[in-house]
């Protein structure tokens, strides 16, 4: 048998989340565009990528410009466990407000760089480095963001719907994703080639950090997360500290690990980097790519309340089963399908992410309910940046080398493999649905 979930003492006192959670709309809006720019920033870049990689890189050889500009997408990852031991502290700490907002703010500064970035013609191998500094800094606010967004959503919502409004999360994702798909298509629409190569790639990423200026005076209005301060108040000195903390939950980190490694690579093929892939190896007309990812992308997000409505029902491990039997099952036939032009990568994008909306949208429930109030940030960002460095870092990179050295079809048969290990972990997790949050008592 598995080793059960750490208990988590009930205090007298707590009550559930719902009944005291100040302006929920409020907190949503400000959780949704900032998790919605952390989202852009890595969405616009794997779009832009084959615009840009021979102003930032070397111009004369064109692949091995590429090949460098998703090595430096992957150098983001490198340091996200960084900032999941900074930011997760930080959130467990201090607030998940706090946190939120240096994550917010670390977005907001990456996009100025990249937005201003010289070329190689001007500065060499310094354009690189000032696009890995920029790389750098958004990997830390993305796991910033992971550690205290979901953690909020998920305090803050009701127990009994906590996996619909987690969907919120990865809604305000997708929809960042549409953004800089749209944008991409709009702008290649309406520039010459050349616009685009030169100038015109600059342009979403300048968009970019506008949107992170207005998102950090929204988030300055939030409220604290209730379920922090109620812990605060009953606990205001002594808790655990991060590596104790991250110690004696060791067994929720470590499926935490396992469930994000079987599903990053899948979410940042088909939904970050699939348009990329379809212009350089399947040879569809960048047009023609980034309107189908809009209208694949529009679906999947349409679906997302929906799957997470439906874990609130059948419970976070169901949702886990339905996604790792599909994707075992329909991988590879989608990559085969992708390949018949643009209606057949429509199609197969289509299907791929309705797939991950099934567990992308209970996500930040499913793993806030894995871990007690004290440590629950800090839980959730460790193992998950562990994972995104292994897994979904490697992965624009990996799918591009393979169709580069005539292996495309290992990557799909890697997809279903792990999916289905996903689905393996989850049947010896126990089920989470409905937990309500109270306040951990460790020590008593």
């Amino acid at each position: 048998m598995p080793p059960t979930l750490p208990a988590t003492p009930l205090s007298a006192s707590a009550k559930p989340v719902a009944n005291a959670v100040p302006r929920p709309t409020r907190s949503l809006i400000g959780v949704f565009l900032g998790n919605a720019l952390e989202g852009y920033d890595w969405a616009v870049y794997a779009v832009f990528a084959p615009f840009f990689a021979t102003q930032v890189f070397d111009p004369t050889n064109p692949t091995s410009a590429l090949l460098s500009t998703f090595a430096v997408f992957g150098a983001g990852f490198l340091i996200r466990p960084f900032g999941g031991v900074l930011f997760g502290w930080m959130a467990d700490r201090f607030g998940r407000k706090p946190s939120l907002l240096v994550a917010i703010g670390c977005a907001t500064a990456g996009m100025l760089l990249i937005a201003a970035v010289p070329t190689y013609e001007v500065a060499g191998v310094g354009a690189g480095a000032i696009l890995l500094l920029a790389r750098l800094l958004q990997g830390l606010a993305h796991t910033g963001e992971v550690a205290s967004a979901y953690t909020y959503v998920a305090e803050v919502a009701p127990a009994r719907r906590r996996g619909l409004w987690s969907s919120a999360i990865y809604v305000s994702l997708t929809a960042a994703i549409i953004a800089a798909t749209l944008i991409g298509a709009l702008l290649n629409s309406a520039l010459s080639a050349d616009a685009m190569s030169s100038w015109g790639w600059r342009v979403p990423f300048a968009i970019g950090f506008a949107l992170g200026v207005i998102t950090l005076v929204l988030r300055r209005r939030m409220p604290e997360s209730h379920t922090f301060t109620e812990m605060v108040d009953e606990q205001p000195t002594q808790r655990e500290g991060v590596l104790t903390g991250l110690w004696k939950h060791r067994a929720s980190g470590m499926r935490v690990f396992l469930i994000m490694a079987s599903l990053s690579a899948l979410y940042y093929a088909w939904g970050v980097a699939s348009t990329t892939w379809a212009i350089k190896v399947v040879g569809i007309g960048a047009t023609q790519a980034l309107w189908s990812g809009v209208a694949a992308l529009t679906v999947s997000m349409l679906v997302l309340p929906f799957a997470g409505a439906l874990s609130d029902r059948i419970g976070r491990r169901g949702n886990f089963f339905l996604f790792g039997i599909g994707v075992g099952v329909l991988a590879y036939p989608m990559d085969q399908l992708a390949r018949q032009g643009t209606f057949g990568f429509a199609a197969a994008m289509t299907v791929m992410l309705v797939l991950f909306t099934l567990v992308g949208s209970i996500l930040p429930a499913l793993l806030s309910e894995l871990f007690p109030t004290e440590v629950r940030a800090t839980g959730i960002a460790v193992p998950y940046a562990l994972s995104a460095v292994v897994f979904a870092g490697t992965t624009p990179y990996l799918q591009q080398w393979l169709a580069e050295n005539g292996n495309p079809y290992v990557f799909p048969v890697y997809l279903s493999v792990a999916a289905v290990f996903g689905a393996v972990v989850m049947y010896f997790t126990p089920e989470t649905k409905g937990k309500v949050f109270t306040v951990s008592a460790s020590r008593s």
